[in-house]
């Protein structure tokens, strides 16, 4: 009886979406490519381990891949959008603070943003690329050697860690987790995030860097002392008036500069091993946040590629979809345990749990998320229909990391030890079942 309710209400709920959302949020691409709640931080958390790169393994090097994840350069008809100018830095994070009690409400993940902070002028272009700057595009690089990768230190490597102290230069107001900008002693500028997003997109962006996705500089500070430090959003996570506590900090790629955002449907990779890859790893990290806004496309200055990568990846290692608490599908140990990952196989392709549409959500809030419902359960397209030989291609990659460098790389988001055995695990045996495909 309560299954038939549960099924009533989801389907009351999606019709009321329906009749007001739009169509575009309710179609899917026609293309066919294809434990407990998460550990807050205590009030004293246990110091980082020892940031020491991990001895090199003897594991066999990576084969060569068949051919680089670039589309060569190719005259783009234009758009009628101009371009757009970033000022600021994508998604430099900030030092985090222990996560807040679980909320029982409606979830807070896609809430409006609050009004813009004076200081906030800043703005990250998130408007779609215009396909006219697309002229030698990259989405994934030959990794070289796997097995040698510094999964605690990751792209930036050792030399490349934001150096104290720290001086606070704005805050940003998008998004919905708090962040701000700061200067570092080298003078280089990072973006600060805290909250329950910092740690597990630390681990996310070692594993992507690690099988040749472009990655932010992402590093987790275990405490970090802010000159001057005035923040709206976050103020909480404050201790002493300028200490943030597991804070995520993030420089974008390079020197270089943000053109756009670019979107799963219409990206020029659609149908490429590079694109289906990249499919692949999100249903491994579990993130399931694949709004377009969180992806972001920088033209490099040195090789004049424009680089594509997957931006903001905070939501993961966790549930499967949205969730009524941030603690619930953000660095849920016993979530990510408990998830799904391969729910279909063919014999040319094969399905992954991730993304999927928030059902959960829709039923506790009695359809009041039935919009949100509607546009995420587009979003299951990107997890379906993967050719096998591509999601295996990603196993035979990750294969090559060791025990040590996977549990190097949840050090790095200073999770605790008894979490990173239990991702580790599932992680090799989700490893295990690529390869096998």
């Amino acid at each position: 009886m309560l299954h038939l309710v549960r099924r009533l209400a989801i389907l009351s709920a999606i019709c009321v979406a329906f009749q007001s959302a739009p169509l575009s949020a309710q179609s899917q691409p026609s293309s066919n490519p294809q434990s407990t709640p998460a550990q807050s931080t205590p009030q004293n958390p246990p110091a980082l381990p020892q940031q020491t790169a991990p001895p090199p393994s003897s594991a066999a090097p990576q084969q060569p891949a068949q051919q680089p994840g670039t589309v060569p350069e190719q005259a783009a008809p234009p758009t009628s959008a101009a371009p757009q100018e970033l000022p600021a830095p994508t998604d430099h994070s900030a030092p985090a603070q222990p996560p807040s009690a679980p909320a029982t409400a409606a979830p807070d993940h896609d809430s409006t943003p609050p009004a813009k902070h004076p200081k906030a002028e800043k703005k990250d272009t998130d408007k779609p690329v215009n396909q006219a700057d697309i002229h030698n595009a990259s989405l994934w690089q030959d990794p070289g050697n796997i097995s040698e990768k510094d999964m605690f230190d990751g792209h930036g490597g050792p030399n490349g860690r934001p150096a104290a102290p720290f001086k606070f230069v704005d805050e940003d107001m998008n998004g919905t987790n708090p962040k701000f900008d700061v200067d570092d002693a080298n003078g280089k500028k990072w973006r600060v995030k805290l909250g329950e997003e910092a740690r597990p997109e630390v681990v996310a962006s070692r594993l992507l860097w690690a099988v040749g996705y472009y990655v932010n500089d992402d590093y987790l500070l275990h405490v970090a002392t802010i000159q001057g430090l005035d923040i709206k959003r976050g103020a909480k996570r404050v201790h002493n008036s300028d200490q943030v506590i597991d804070a995520r900090f993030a420089r974008k790629p390079g020197k270089d500069t943000k053109i756009g955002i670019w979107q799963w449907k219409t990206c020029p990779f659609r149908n490429t091993r590079e694109f289906n890859g990249l499919r692949v790893m999100m249903a491994v990290l579990n993130s399931w946040d694949l709004k377009d806004v969180n992806n972001a496309v920088y033209t490099d200055k040195k090789t004049g590629h424009e680089i594509f990568l997957v931006s903001d990846i905070g939501a993961t290692f966790a549930t499967n979809s949205l969730e009524t608490s941030r603690a619930q599908d953000k660095g849920n140990v016993k979530n990510y345990v408990d998830s799904k990952f391969i729910t279909k196989s063919t014999p040319t392709t094969v399905d992954f749990g991730t993304p999927a549409a928030p059902t959960g959500v829709l039923v506790k809030t009695a359809g009041l998320m039935a919009k949100d419902y509607v546009r995420r359960k587009g979003f299951e397209w990107i997890g379906q229909n993967i050719p096998r030989e591509d999601a295996r291609w990603i196993g035979d990659m990750l294969g090559q990391l060791t025990h040590q460098q996977l549990v190097d790389a949840f050090r790095a988001g200073n999770f605790p030890p008894e979490s990173i055995e239990q991702y580790v695990s599932v992680l090799q045996d989700r490893i295990a079942q690529l390869k096998a495909l």
